[in-house]
């Protein structure tokens, strides 16, 4: 019942995970049943996933033997790539009855190229051309590098999931990346109303950088805020997201076919246990979002959630006054290196004085970098034996 509630209000239900055990198996876990009898429209990956999949099990063995003469890159590349067509194809019927909204699949650009706006491009490309399926979509992080790339895979005809965002400022640096790359495919002359793409906000990260501070600062007033600081910035990107679609370029653009980039909620899986673990989903609800959820969230929704209707929209007052008091005295400098501020930035003087150094490259730097650096060696580590010697990874 609350999967039909929460797709009615306009959010879709992805999955953020993929293996080839769900894409071959029959049980509750197989992708085919999610799809049945989960709402599952939708799949997320990245290589910290694949890099699960391939060293947890015996699944890819076959598949590796038969690649013993290739490199560590293309085996893993083949190996995703193949997965992901797969999965492509089980979502083909919903690709087709949503007329592209959903039905989607994302893969990511390999993650060592973040800074590197000609090799991201490249690298979209070849995936595109690897998977050869329309409802793929190419992920590409929101670095200072992938905005660009953005722009220019958008204006190449491919639909792109942006990820690795934190603040509402590089957020809307996306929105006009994204925009930019419509304009560049309209001046060819080239049709807009086949390419989709989200931005993928990240959310328990926020909480977590900034429950630490908290924290640490343990007065009252800090504790009162523990939790907030990431629902509240995403409901303020939401009110974003519905600006943008009032403003002159994006109507003219919407008049030339084009279908506005969706805010997707990534990093959704709790990870304070003092937390509701559904509260990622049920208190962001709104309409045209994606909701990406690994499988125990997506579960924990299904057995206990409890469904309250558009959580977002009416909420942007409350979500305004949580950032500006987390914006006073120390409280605003915790939420300023965490990105959160961007809206705020100015308020107030001396030590939480918000700087340039708080903006979005300093999120970056101390959220999105670590996570990037993690993927990275998950995939360079993801065969750790020799793929042309006698053994496997371990599991395999």
């Amino acid at each position: 019942m609350i999967l039909s509630q929460i797709a009615g209000a306009g959010t879709s239900i992805w999955l953020d995970d993929l293996s080839r055990a769900s894409l071959t198996g029959n049980s509750a876990q197989s992708l085919a049943k999610r799809i049945a009898e989960s709402g599952v429209v939708g799949v997320t990956t990245n290589p910290a996933i694949f890099h699960s999949a391939i060293t947890g099990s015996g699944d890819y063995k076959e598949a590796i033997s038969q690649m013993r003469g290739a490199g560590v890159d293309e085996v893993v590349r083949t190996l995703t790539t193949d997965d992901v067509r797969n999965a492509c194809d089980l979502f083909s019927p919903i690709f087709h009855s949503s007329n592209g909204v959903d039905g989607r699949v994302s893969i990511e650009v390999d993650p060592r190229l973040a800074n590197n706006t000609n090799g991201t491009v490249t690298d979209g490309l070849k995936l595109w051309k690897l998977v050869d399926r329309p409802n793929l979509m190419i992920k590409v992080p929101a670095t200072d590098a992938g905005l660009p790339a953005i722009s220019e895979l958008i204006a190449a005809g491919i639909s792109v999931n942006v990820t690795l965002i934190f603040s509402r400022k590089r957020y809307a640096e996306v929105i006009a990346a994204f925009m930019t790359g419509l304009e560049m495919r309209k001046a060819m002359s080239a049709d807009l109303s086949k390419i989709h793409s989200v931005a993928s906000f990240f959310v328990s990260r926020i909480d977590s950088s900034i429950d630490a501070r908290l924290k640490e600062i343990a007065t009252p007033a800090a504790s009162a805020l523990l939790g907030k600081a990431a629902i509240a910035n995403a409901q303020l990107a939401y009110q974003l997201y519905e600006s943008t679609q009032l403003s002159p370029r994006w109507r003219a653009l919407s008049e030339a076919g084009a279908n506005m980039q969706r805010p997707l909620w990534a990093s959704t899986g709790v990870k304070d246990p003092a937390y509701s673990d559904t509260r990622y989903v049920i208190e962001l609800i709104a309409k045209n979002v994606v909701n990406t959820m690994p499988p125990k969230t997506l579960d924990a929704v299904i057995d206990h959630g409890k469904f309250m209707g558009d959580t977002i929209t009416p909420n942007y007052q409350s979500a305004k006054a949580t950032l500006i008091i987390e914006c006073n005295g120390q409280q605003r400098q915790a939420l300023a290196r965490t990105g959160c501020n961007q809206g705020l930035q100015g308020v107030g003087t001396g030590q939480g004085h918000i700087t340039r150094h708080h903006h979005h490259q300093a999120v970056i730097r101390q959220n999105g970098q670590r996570l990037l650096n993690r993927m990275a060696s998950a995939q360079l580590r993801l065969l750790p034996n020799k793929l042309h010697g006698q053994g496997y990874g371990a599991g395999m």
